[in-house]
């Protein structure tokens, strides 16, 4: 089995721009990410400071009138659950990256030798992954939109927020200025992310690579990235879970129909699932030119065996020098026909029912909890499974 190169390695998240700060800030150990303590770090730096000001105001729970924070679960599901969440999740998403990097060595597809075209792409890939710009960009969005998203009262978000006198108060600033900030430079640090791995499979795709169109996998042999979307699960849960929390208050405290959410939420599982399997057609190229160029040759591959064997058998010629025959009985005819078989039937991209279930399963279960708010969880079921059935 081929060796892995250390130059082969691609770690995504190790050594970004913030990760490198927070080492020197003590936040980050020197050799891993840390992803716990930021984790704990963030999510009490944006959520103990409101619960404490809505303590203080009485606007924690039992609120007459007007909403209280408890009311709010989108609040507490944004501080408590996406942005640590969305912290944590780079470690599986860097350990199934390097997995699958160092398997297009291990399986021979790219060459192992170092300096090779493949090292030297990997080595690019660190390169942007440590550059400054995407994050200096991740930054000035997430300011941008806080600046222009001004806070108002007529914002059902931020009731729970409003002074007597109409004015936003220290707990509502805290969530526009420090929580909602970070909470968005989380998830555009997320998509920052997956355009990298999509320009690296991109990348990759355009390499020489030893493909084998006839490998069962039916992927050429690249088949074992299609359970990349896993990597990303719990960001997928995360973003569902914070629509699905708004969707809740909508419907607990405003009685909002679930058929409002219907449209939005058919949307964003369209959209995400296509960003999710972006990195995956970015290799779609590289499959349909090795399929294209392999079919016709196993085509002429098995007819040539046809008239050899159609020869030998039913004209009893003497056939001379023919190894693609030379097996007893049909059994030879029979492998050749499963080669073309196999060929003919490639995937164009890398994606299977599991690529889109690791995107799907995450992805429904907050919907499917909110969906229990108006419909029994009982009839919920058995309509789901009425649908797939």
């Amino acid at each position: 089995m081929p060796s892995t190169s250390p130059d082969a390695t691609f770690a995504p998240i190790d050594n970004e721009l913030p990760l490198r700060w927070m080492r020197r800030l003590g936040l980050v150990p020197p050799d891993g990410l840390g992803t716990i303590r930021r984790a704990v770090f963030l999510a009490m730096l944006c959520w103990l400071p409101i619960v404490i000001w809505a303590t203080t105001m009485r606007r924690l729970g039992n609120v007459d009138p007007g909403e209280s924070l408890l009311q709010h679960y989108g609040v507490h599901v944004r501080c408590l659950l996406a942005i640590p969440l969305l912290v944590i999740a780079e470690g599986p998403l860097q350990t199934m990256i390097q997995k699958l990097v160092q398997q297009f060595h291990l399986s021979g597809i790219a060459s192992s030798a170092p300096g090779s075209p493949f090292d030297r792409l990997i080595a690019e890939m660190r390169r942007a992954r440590d550059a400054s710009v995407p994050w200096i960009l991740v930054l000035g969005f997430s300011i941008a939109w806080s600046a222009t998203v001004h806070p108002s009262f007529r914002d059902d978000a931020l009731n729970w927020a409003i002074d007597a006198d109409g004015s936003l108060g220290f707990g509502g600033w805290w969530f526009v200025w420090v929580a909602r900030p970070i909470f968005v430079a989380l998830v555009t640090a997320w998509v920052w992310r997956i355009l990298l791995i999509t320009w690296c499979f991109w990348r990759i795709g355009r390499l020489d690579l030893s493909l084998v169109p006839s490998h069962p996998d039916r992927c050429a042999g690249i088949g074992f990235v299609a359970k990349l979307p896993r990597g990303f699960a719990i960001v997928t849960f995360v973003l569902s879970a914070t629509m699905a929390s708004h969707w809740a208050h909508e419907i607990v405290v405003h009685g909002a129909k679930l058929d409002t959410f219907q449209m939005p939420a058919l949307l964003f599982v369209v959209l995400w699932t296509l960003c999710l399997l972006l990195p995956l057609m970015a290799l779609a190229p590289a499959l349909h030119t090795a399929r294209s160029h392999a079919l016709p040759a196993y085509a002429a591959l098995v007819g040539e065996q046809g008239r050899l064997l159609y020869r030998r058998w039913i004209l009893h010629e003497t056939v001379e020098d023919a190894p693609i025959v030379e097996a007893p009985g049909i059994g030879v005819v029979a492998d050749a026909a499963a080669l073309y078989e196999a060929v003919s039937k490639m995937r164009m991209a890398p994606i299977t029912l599991k690529s889109v279930w690791y995107v799907l399963a995450p992805l429904g279960l907050p919907f499917v909890v909110v969906a229990s708010l108006q419909i029994p969880l009982l009839d919920l079921l058995l309509k789901l499974a009425k649908a797939l059935g």
